[in-house]
């Protein structure tokens, strides 16, 4: 049974950097933060989250059929025969990444920007995607499908004891004070790969009788830093209503006159530019990179020259590369050169105060060679400039939901509710509700997030929002739909 002992309070102190004043916690706020987070997160892991073992069996076998008519199609393919008589007719191990890079870098003579963090040629989805070769798809697939039988579905067996899997939550291991999980993996399991959506998260339910909930800090990473640059231009955007900071910028990097988001096209290339743009530079990403990126969304080759008819439409009537060529946009190395502009701008211009405070940053760290979080958290090791402007932001947002996720708990357990917290995702809390505690729970979630935590860290200046999903009675997480808390 976890120690029920009251959370101590913040002692405060005042900071500066960059004109900015506010409060943060000290050293042993810190401490306290996470030694009390990990007895919380010992008692979370009792309960578990129940798994439908015969679905598993079912669905391993299912794969492996369907992993060996795929890799006997594959073998059939010029790509693979000549990848087997470049090694003197060994069978390629296909999901090996040093052979793969071999075979395509050294043998086949291809060309990446993209790179590992150890400076080698990168052989990720996002890479061999950008190759257009159907082989490569086919690799593709085929390493997603054994990612789902051995990370996932195996593990579930190996891991589960009366059929249910107990995730392990680690604070120690992440250097930027975020938290991790283990034994299974709860922080990884499938959300944005459609397939792997629906077969994995079919796989888990809640207690008999009850129902999941998700509840996810919306945007919380973009809010923590802008209480550490305090931007005004952003601070504009987080709290007018209408105001659309990926809208606008879609519209810069797209060329778009007349922008509606409400419109299907124009709201695709809206996400392009929150992820293929804005959310990258947030976290250091550069033009070039981006403008690969966002040639991948928009459905445009890497070359110099574009055919009128190339990309996905921005209406109706016109294509992106006819768009881009009335603004004088030709092909790939014109859309470098103008993301090149839209960066500067974007940092000189639209946002720079936060700019000059990524800077100021980065020169007080190479000065000092330590810095805080405002959650009072120390950092003082080798980082790169990226990660001195992101490694606080990103700790602070996990430490908002740890906060919660704590005072969460510890209030269903003094109220003997039988809702229980049974993970943890990132910057979400992920509960098994009974049924006719709902309307409580979702009360209590939503002021602790949006209320509490603001009250209890006033260096805070922004209202944070969660939204939340919720499953059916006995549904399976895969059946989760959006949730209005009360």
């Amino acid at each position: 049974m976890i120690l029920n002992y009251p959370y101590i309070k913040p002692l405060r102190y005042a900071v500066s950097s960059n004109n900015m004043k506010t409060t943060s916690m000290t050293l042993m706020n810190a401490y306290n933060l996470l030694h009390e987070g990990s007895l919380v997160f010992a008692d979370i892991e009792t309960h578990g989250i129940r798994v439908d073992l015969e679905y598993v069996d079912r669905k391993q076998q299912e794969l492996d059929k369907l992993i060996t008519k795929e890799t006997k199609q594959l073998q059939t393919t010029k790509l693979y025969r000549h990848w087997k008589h470049s090694i003197g007719g060994k069978e390629p191990n296909i999901y090996s990444d040093t052979q793969l890079r071999v075979y395509l870098f050294r043998i086949r003579k291809l060309r990446t920007e993209n790179k590992t963090n150890k400076g080698l040629e990168s052989v990720d989805k996002q890479t061999l995607l950008e190759f257009d070769l159907p082989e490569l798809n086919t690799i593709i697939h085929l390493r997603e499908l054994r990612k789902l039988r051995t990370t996932y579905l195996q593990n579930f067996v190996k891991e589960q004891v009366d059929g249910f899997i107990k995730p392990i939550f680690n604070l120690h291991l992440v250097v930027t004070y975020r938290g991790s999980s283990d034994s299974p993996n709860f922080q990884n399991i499938p959300k944005r790969n459609e397939e792997a959506f629906d077969m994995i998260r079919n796989a888990l339910f809640p207690r008999k009788g009850n129902q999941l909930m998700e509840v996810d800090f919306s945007g919380i990473e973009v809010s923590i830093a802008a209480c550490y640059h305090q931007d005004p231009v952003m601070l504009e955007y987080l709290t007018t209503p209408g105001k659309d900071m990926h809208g606008d910028m879609a519209a810069q990097i797209f060329c778009i006159e007349g922008f509606d988001r409400n419109c299907e096209k124009h709201g695709y290339l809206r996400s392009a530019a929150k992820n293929g743009f804005v959310f990258p530079q947030f976290y250091g990403d550069y033009y070039k990179n981006n403008a690969i990126g966002l040639c991948r969304w928009a459905e445009l080759p890497l070359r110099d020259k574009w055919k009128q008819t190339e990309g996905v439409l921005i209406n109706d009537n016109c294509s992106v590369a006819a768009n881009f060529k009335r603004h004088g946009i030709k092909g790939f190395s014109d859309f470098v050169n103008h993301m090149q502009k839209i960066e500067h701008d974007f940092w000189n211009n639209r946002f720079k105060v936060y700019g000059a405070w990524k800077l100021q940053r980065i020169r007080e760290y190479q000065k000092t060679g330590e810095f805080r979080s405002l959650t009072g958290f120390k950092y003082s090791w080798e980082m790169r400039k990226n990660q001195v402007v992101n490694y606080p932001v990103q700790g602070s947002a996990f430490h908002c939901l740890l906060w919660s996720l704590i005072r969460v708990h510890k209030i269903l357990k003094k109220r003997n509710y039988q809702t229980r917290i049974i993970g943890q995702i990132h910057d979400s809390i992920v509960l098994d509700v009974y049924p006719p505690e709902l309307e409580a729970v979702s009360k209590l979630v939503k002021k602790t997030t949006t209320k509490a935590l603001q009250q209890e860290w006033d260096w805070i200046i922004l209202p944070l929002k969660v939204d939340a999903e919720l499953g059916r009675v006995d549904g399976s997480w895969a059946s989760l739909e959006k949730y209005k808390l009360p």
